[in-house]
């Protein structure tokens, strides 16, 4: 995984630790894609994105080919910021 900023955090139960605000994971079968889906923007970008997936907190791609890497710029572009800012508040 690789993951560009940092925050801390603390679950329910007290279990503490840092993750990533924006990432990727190359897996065997898809690229998988961390904060991209947070911004109010996102919904509206992700239908021009191209062909992908969406989870539970993530986007899969096949191939970067798939996809508009402009369209994938302005998600990282817009969902740093916020998840920077939700998690400050």
């Amino acid at each position: 995984m690789v993951g560009f900023g940092s925050y801390r955090y603390r679950t329910k139960s007290g279990r503490r630790g840092e993750y990533f605000v924006v990432g990727f994971s190359p897996r065997k079968s898809s690229l998988s894609l961390y904060g991209m889906t947070y911004a109010p923007e996102s919904d509206a970008l992700l239908e021009q994105l191209g062909k992908h997936k969406r989870g539970a907190g993530c986007l899969y791609v096949n191939r970067l080919a798939d996809v508009d890497i402009e369209i994938l710029e302005q998600l990282v572009a817009y969902n740093y910021p916020y998840i920077l800012a939700s998690l400050s508040s």
